[in-house]
């Protein structure tokens, strides 16, 4: 394990304690043992149920603006508010499962965090499958209660938008997604933690602030996904045949974001290869 010394600021910028701080040790690939467990099953209830809200509330949302939008174009929320609702409910959904379950609502975050060793392969299946089936929920109630305008609409679904090329969506899907992920771990980050007692508290707001300026510069691209449960929940429910030809750009393109950011965070900030180079080297 990688051992790093924590240094505390006072109030007047002086160094007032230091304390040793050990990195916690990586997930287990494979944890049968948590199969028994009633806190891994409460975890994916928790993001069953957080990305079921999520997708309820956002799709009504984009629902809804495009119907106010028909008849009158300066009428709705606008990008900005579709933008806000994506952000703030991510905000919200994070704040309310983080201690439950971390919070994840979105495979891409999942795997970007299974790739770092924090959860388990378990863990990390089973939350994707809750998340997907949430999601198709979500939309689902949406379909039930706007009925009249669920399909005139879109149903919510990403698609990639006329004039772009299918290289663009992807480069925007990648670009977002690393975005998302990155401020992921470095919100969540267990040494920055130990060092500022305030950032766990914090944690939701910045994740939510970056789902809102992802989803302000791609909603023109690609309605902006870099949720891949999102993604499907929509093009499930919503059901043509457009939103499954891109559907492959809103799973690829949010997986190799995450996995990027996974790299960058763990393995270039934190140094993870030089760390592990020299624990080699000194039990060499």
């Amino acid at each position: 394990m990688a051992k790093d010394d924590v240094i505390e600021s006072g109030a007047g910028g002086g160094e007032f304690a230091a304390k040793d701080y050990t990195d916690p040790p990586p997930a287990p690939l494979v944890d049968a043992a948590e199969l028994s467990s009633w806190s891994l099953y409460r975890a994916a209830i928790a993001e069953f149920i957080a990305t079921l809200l999520f997708l309820y509330i956002t799709v009504a949302t984009v629902i809804g603006y495009s119907h106010q939008n028909a008849a009158d174009a300066c009428a709705g929320v606008g990008i900005l508010g579709i933008a806000w609702a994506f952000g703030g409910m991510i905000f919200v959904l994070v704040y309310c499962t983080a201690g439950i379950s971390g919070g994840h609502i979105n495979p891409a975050v999942t795997f970007g965090l299974f790739l770092a060793r924090k959860v388990s392969l378990v863990r990390a299946v089973l939350y994707m499958v809750a998340q997907c089936l949430g999601a198709m929920c979500g939309v689902g109630l949406v379909k039930a209660f706007q009925s009249a305008y669920f399909v005139r609409y879109g149903g919510g679904a990403n698609e990639l938008q006329a004039g772009y090329s299918k290289g663009t969506g992807l480069a925007a899907e990648i670009i977002g997604t690393f975005v998302l992920v990155y401020t992921v771990f470095s919100a969540t980050d267990p040494k920055r933690n130990a060092r500022d007692s305030h950032v766990p508290v914090l944690a939701p707001l910045p994740i939510g602030f970056a789902v809102f300026m992802v989803h302000l510069a791609t909603i023109p691209i690609t309605g902006t996904g870099i949720n891949p449960a999102r993604s499907l929940g929509a093009a499930v429910i919503y059901n043509q045949s457009k939103a499954w030809d891109d559907q492959w750009i809103f799973w690829v393109g949010p997986m190799v974001g995450a996995a990027i950011a996974a790299f960058y965070h763990q393995y270039i900030l934190r140094a993870g290869a030089i760390k592990a180079l020299g624990s080699f080297r000194s039990n060499a």
